[in-house]
């Protein structure tokens, strides 16, 4: 499983990349985490506002900070 975190690298960014990684470790994914912080390539992807959260390259969540319960919920 991939997740693409898209944001600036703020604290934001950086929160949902934890919550995304206790997630995913909490229901024993094998995962890797990408970070794109290169505006064009934000918004190729189609994400308006950041932070956003991307599973295996559909954008799941954007412009806010996702709890690692919430990411559990969407991976199912």
């Amino acid at each position: 499983m991939k997740f693409t975190i898209y944001g600036s690298g703020c604290a934001k960014c950086k929160q949902l990349t934890t919550n995304a990684e206790e997630a995913a470790k909490a229901l024993g994914l094998d995962y890797e985490v990408e970070k794109v912080t290169d505006v064009n390539d934000i918004i190729d992807a189609g994400v308006m506002r950041t932070p956003a959260l991307a599973v295996d390259g559909e954008v799941a969540m954007e412009g806010k900070v996702a709890s690692a319960d919430d990411i559990k919920k969407l991976l199912g």
